[in-house]
Parts: C-alpha cells; sequence; structure tokens
C-alpha cells in the first residue's frame, strides 16, 4: 500500500489581506488526480472564518500539482466553503465569471526577501542603507545581487510542480525580485499564483528569511520602489480585433470604477500609487502606450501587431489577492459590452 501527503492550501478569514494556511492529508493509493481528492474540513475559529459554536469549514479542492519538495507529495489548492457547501464570504475565486477560461492572465509578482535576524532585505546593513537604486535591477554579481539562490531555487520547485513560470529577475530595491507566471483562466492564474507563493513561502523556512509582500515596506517617504503584481490580461476581443478604438472603449470602461479596482487591489496600495517610481497616482486614472506611468499600459507589442494583443494594469499590489484583481478586471472587461 503507497502512501502520498496531500497539502491542502487555503486563503483565511483574515483582511483585507488574506493569509495561507495549510495542513497534510495521507491518503492510500492515491492516484494523483484532482477528482480523488475528497472533500476535507479544518477549523475556522482558527482562521477568523467560523464561530467557536459553529467552527467547520470545508475545502474543496480545485487544482492539484506534484510537490516537488516532498516524496509522494501533492500541492492541493483549495475553495473555503461554507459547511453547507456555498461559497464562504472568504472565497475570492468562487466570484470570478471566467467559466468558459476565455479570459488569460499573466501576473508578474514583485516581494522583497527579508532576513528575520535583522528584519531588513537582503543587501540592507544594520542602521543604514546600501547605494541608492539604480544598479540592483537584473544586476550580475555580489555587489549588487542578493538572494539569487533561493529565487533559483523557488523557479526550479515551480517549473517542477507544473506551473507556468515565465522568468525571474532582480528588481530596482536591493533585495527586491519579482517572478512571473501565465494561465489560460483567471481561476487558473490566481490558483497558480498562490501556489507558487506558497513554495516561496515555505522555502524560506530553510534559509532564515521570509517574504516581505507590503508594497511600500521601506516606508511611503523613502526613495525606493515599491512592489507591484501587474497583471497583464487579454480575452478574445483584446486578442484579436485590430481596432484602437476598441481597446480605449474598453480602458474607458475603467474609469468610472476605479475605486471599486483599489479596493481590491491590497491593502497600504495608497503608499506606493504616488505617482512616482514608476507609478500612477492612486487617485487618477490613466492608460497610454509603452506608459509605465499609466494606471493602464497599452503595450507597444499590442499596437505593433495591429491592437490584437493585451492590457497591463499597473495598479494592483503585491499582497494583493489575484484572485479578487482578476474577478473585477473580468468583470470591468465585460462590461464594455464588445463581443
Amino acid at each position: 500500500m503507497s502512501k502520498s501527503k496531500l497539502e491542502y492550501i487555503w486563503l483565511d478569514g483574515y483582511h483585507p489581506t488574506q493569509n495561507m494556511r495549510s495542513k497534510t492529508k495521507v491518503e492510500d493509493n492515491f492516484s494523483g488526480k484532482l477528482e480523488d481528492c475528497p472533500i476535507w474540513s479544518f477549523d475556522g475559529s482558527s482562521t477568523k472564518q467560523a464561530t467557536g459554536d459553529s467552527s467547520d469549514c470545508l475545502l474543496k479542492p480545485v487544482a492539484i500539482y506534484p510537490d516537488p519538495a516532498r516524496k509522494d507529495g501533492y500541492l492541493v489548492m483549495t475553495e473555503v466553503l461554507n459547511p453547507d457547501g456555498t461559497p464562504h464570504v472568504s472565497n475570492g475565486r468562487a466570484t470570478i465569471d471566467d467559466d468558459d477560461n476565455d479570459f488569460w492572465f499573466g501576473f508578474e509578482q514583485e516581494y522583497f526577501i527579508m532576513d528575520k535576524k535583522t528584519q531588513l532585505p537582503l543587501g540592507f546593513p544594520v542602521g543604514g542603507y546600501p547605494a541608492p537604486q539604480g544598479l540592483y535591477y537584473c544586476s550580475v554579481g555580489g555587489r549588487n545581487t542578493h538572494g539569487r539562490a533561493l529565487v533559483e531555487e523557488h523557479a526550479d520547485l515551480c517549473i517542477e510542480a507544473g506551473l507556468n513560470f515565465e522568468g525571474i529577475n532582480q528588481e530596482v530595491a536591493a533585495g527586491q525580485w519579482e517572478f512571473q507566471l501565465f494561465a489560460k483562466g483567471a481561476k487558473k492564474a490566481g490558483d497558480e499564483i498562490w501556489v507558487a507563493r506558497y513554495l516561496l513561502d515555505r522555502l524560506t523556512e530553510k534559509y532564515g528569511y521570509y517574504i516581505e509582500y507590503h508594497p511600500k515596506p521601506l516606508g511611503k517617504d523613502m526613495d525606493w520602489n515599491g512592489s507591484g503584481m501587474h497583471a497583464n490580461f487579454s480575452n478574445t476581443v483584446l486578442r484579436t480585433c485590430g481596432s484602437k478604438e476598441i481597446y480605449e472603449k474598453i480602458c474607458e470602461a475603467f474609469r468610472p470604477v476605479v475605486k471599486e479596482h483599489i479596493a481590491v487591489y491590497g491593502e497600504f496600495n495608497d503608499q506606493r500609487l504616488t505617482g512616482e517610481h514608476e507609478t500612477a497616482s492612486i487617485d487618477d486614472f490613466s492608460y497610454g502606450i509603452s506608459d509605465r506611468g499609466a494606471s493602464i499600459r497599452i503595450p507597444i507589442i499590442t499596437v505593433e501587431k495591429g491592437w490584437k494583443g493585451w492590457l497591463e494594469d499597473r495598479r494592483p499590489a503585491s499582497n494583493g489577492d489575484p484572485y479578487k484583481i482578476a474577478g473585477r478586471i473580468v468583470k470591468t472587461v465585460k462590461s464594455a459590452n464588445i463581443s
């Protein structure tokens, strides 16, 4: 009889920034298929998702990946349900209206690697600051590059797990990195970002580091870039329309719902979206071709291909929930009523 370790991963009920939780279920003779992952439960009173007198919440498996770091292991992404099987209020995935997977998303996840001993980003000396940002972005060599061993190992784990992992690079600030993931389907894109975050966070346990997803961890007044999670998105219309006018109509659909987007784009994002450090102001809305200071960037490749491609919403923060971000973008694009 073989035994497999299934790591059930879910999002807790903390607000506005949810945390990942996970626990292991050992199954006999497991097939490795999603349909053979049983519904499980957990104590929601310990995760701000239930009260003590009615504490059970359900875990519904929605995606499965091999766990490259465990023998006979699997990573099982789940949705949280109420005892009656309805989606829990904390379940952002269940709100996404993309059942036909027409929407494709590419998320760019930025983050800082923090030293547990100093509580500072890698490369930051105690009681001071490293050289100003400028030479850290995509740097090579020990003077300006910090944390590469962890980043490379994380990339390998994601690829071995079967995630559609597309790249890594050091970012503008010392100790700041980014990885990119792409998926056809808004829900799948969210699944893969959360599983990649899980692998990254778990990996820090052996390095003595932790990951900081705060969009401006060095303070809003410091001259260091913040961390975002840029959302590149398209649907059939954007991929095939060949029309500048249609692109502009879709972009304009975002203008009247700025507050609704910002509400799900991540906590403390006002500290990052200042109009400086390659961001638009949180109080404004703009779009432009190849403009990294706009709310939405129209990639130059999209224009060169005859207005067939994608858009990039640059406002989401690094600590945002990709499910809620994707769900809001899908809703707004559909509101433009272009088919």
